[in-house]
């Protein structure tokens, strides 16, 4: 299973206990869902326990039964779905739209009143439209709907929560989204999704210590090349002098260094600086060697 349907099965495993949050619940799953029409309601499902949960949450917010309750062969997609010109008059009215009119769906502020309402509406709409991405591979959260006022509604409801999301459309859909890591642990713990959120964190948490880790190796790699190119330059500039007949003459101090230079070419300034007797700083040691350069530039 993907970590989007691990996501769904845990926030499933969330309790149906009052009718208000049921029916925000399934408020959400309507406006998300593939079909929510005056003649047909449907919702197609690849989530096992969305679909055991289902039949629960209609019951409990409208006392209402699904026409076809698909059966579970194990494999594919189930289809539940709904005909009955009662049983959508009913929830159409519960929800509060009207049958009169043109069904133009947006959120019903009224079902989503208590905290606890506003919560399982989320709940809801995720599981019936929603997906968040592995994060081992990206961060990344989104709730999809055909309906374009929906989607606008719930972008306000996401902010007056505290959850900034971006927006966008798709291949004729509306798209609420989040990449922000810390935004998707809060929203999947406050939907009943904890154990998930804490994937995040720990997946976070492995990527910046790999990426830390990288990152030092790569410094390390660096410094290393660039004290090889130093001594293989200083190294060159000794071998200048001495075949120019100049490496004898030089001061003593000099002629020491070149001497342990050569001596010592995988050496870096500190190591070779203890090699004195007695030790030089890497100061000193530095300027003894530009020193040469200088001279064999010369």
């Amino acid at each position: 299973m993907s970590f989007s349907g691990d996501v769904k099965s845990e926030l499933c495993r969330a309790a149906i206990q009052k009718m208000c949050c049921a029916r925000a619940e399934t408020h959400g799953i309507l406006l998300y869902c593939n079909t929510f029409q005056p003649d047909q309601i449907r919702i197609i499902t690849e989530n096992r326990a969305f679909a055991a949960r289902l039949p629960k949450l209609f019951h409990k917010a409208y006392g209402i039964s699904f026409d076809c309750v698909p059966k579970d062969s194990g494999s594919g997609k189930l289809i539940f779905e709904i005909c009955d010109g009662r049983k959508i008059g009913a929830i159409i009215n519960v929800s509060g739209f009207s049958m009169e009119q043109n069904l133009s769906l947006h959120i019903n502020f009224g079902l989503l009143e208590e905290d606890c309402c506003r919560v399982s509406f989320l709940r809801g709409a995720f599981l019936a439209g929603g997906s968040v991405t592995d994060p081992a591979k990206r961060y990344h959260m989104e709730f999809v709907t055909s309906h374009y006022k929906v989607s606008r509604e719930m972008e306000t409801l996401m902010r007056e929560m505290g959850f900034v999301s971006r927006e966008t459309a798709r291949s004729g859909n509306f798209v609420t989204y989040f990449k922000q890591s810390e935004y998707i642990e809060d929203l999947l713990t406050l939907m009943g999704a904890p154990v998930s959120a804490m994937d995040i964190m720990s997946a976070k948490v492995e990527k910046n210590l790999r990426n830390e880790m990288n990152r030092r190796v790569n410094c390390d790699t660096a410094n290393v090349s660039k004290a090889v190119d130093a001594a293989q330059e200083q190294i060159a500039a000794i071998r200048a002098l001495e075949a120019a007949g100049t490496l004898e003459t030089l001061p003593q101090k000099l002629r020491e260094t070149a001497d342990l230079r050569v001596r010592y070419p995988e050496m870096t300034l500190s190591q070779l600086a203890a090699c004195f007797q007695p030790p030089l700083t890497k100061s000193c040691l530095n300027h003894r060697l530009r020193k040469i350069l200088e001279l064999a530039g010369q």
